[in-house]
C-alpha cells in the first residue's frame, strides 16, 4: 500500500488523494503535521528529485517563520535533513515514495505513473 504524506486541509493534498481514489491506487494517507517521513526516506527523496530544495515546502508559515530561505543554500545535507525530520511542516506536500515514484507536490502528469 502507498504511503502518502498530508496536510489535510492543503487543496494540492485533496487533490492529490482524489485522484488516488479516482484511479483505484491503494493508498494510506499520514498527516504529514503529526508524522513526517522517516529520515531515510527524505535522504532518498533528495537523491532522486538531485535537490534539497525540491523537498522544502517553500511557501509554507514553517519555512518562512524559520528563515530558511536565508539558510537553506548555506545548509549541509545532514542539516536540512535534520530540520525536515524534525518539522514535518517543512516538507513539500504531497510526499510519496516508493519503488516507481519520487513525488512532492501534485502534478497529475507525473502521478501517473502510480497507475501503471
Amino acid at each position: 500500500m502507498l504511503k502518502v504524506y498530508v496536510y489535510p486541509k492543503c487543496s494540492t493534498c485533496k487533490k492529490a488523494l482524489a485522484f488516488l481514489r479516482d484511479t483505484g491506487v491503494p493508498h494510506e494517507a499520514v498527516d504529514i503535521s503529526k508524522e513526517g517521513p522517516p529520515t531515510a526516506a527524505l535522504r532518498e527523496m533528495i537523491r532522486r528529485r538531485g535537490s534539497v530544495r525540491a523537498v522544502f515546502n517553500t511557501s509554507g508559515q514553517s519555512y518562512r517563520n524559520g528563515g530558511f530561505s536565508e539558510q537553506l543554500s548555506g545548509m549541509s545535507e545532514q542539516e536540512a535533513l535534520q530540520a525536515l525530520a524534525a518539522d514535518g511542516m517543512l516538507v513539500k506536500r504531497p510526499f510519496v515514495l516508493s519503488d516507481s515514484a519520487a513525488l512532492v507536490g501534485f502534478k497529475p502528469e507525473e502521478w501517473k505513473a502510480l497507475v501503471k
